[in-house]
């Protein structure tokens, strides 16, 4: 069986912006999770933060690591939010 990449928009936000070096890009991955998309993102970036101190969203729709992706989703891992 062989994986087929897919196109997703990453959206990045506070340390794992910083971190990227960008506020969002399109990346190619046969990831089919989240999960599977931010191991992969995590190696690239060397992001310091591990799942449990993630939100994953889908599509703007907060959802599970196992949540399945598909070809042109959007995805974004939101960090711990501090207020003031």
């Amino acid at each position: 069986m062989t994986s087929t990449a897919k196109s997703f928009t990453v959206l990045y936000f506070a340390a794992l912006r910083e971190q990227a070096g960008c506020d969002s890009e399109t990346v190619s991955s046969a990831a089919a999770t989240p999960a599977e998309l931010y191991a992969e993102l995590r190696s690239r970036h060397a992001f310091d933060l591990n799942e449990t101190q993630l939100r994953p969203a889908v599509n703007h729709a907060f959802c599970d690591w196992q949540q399945p992706l598909n070809h042109g989703d959007t995805v974004a891992f939101i960090p711990p939010v501090s207020g003031g």
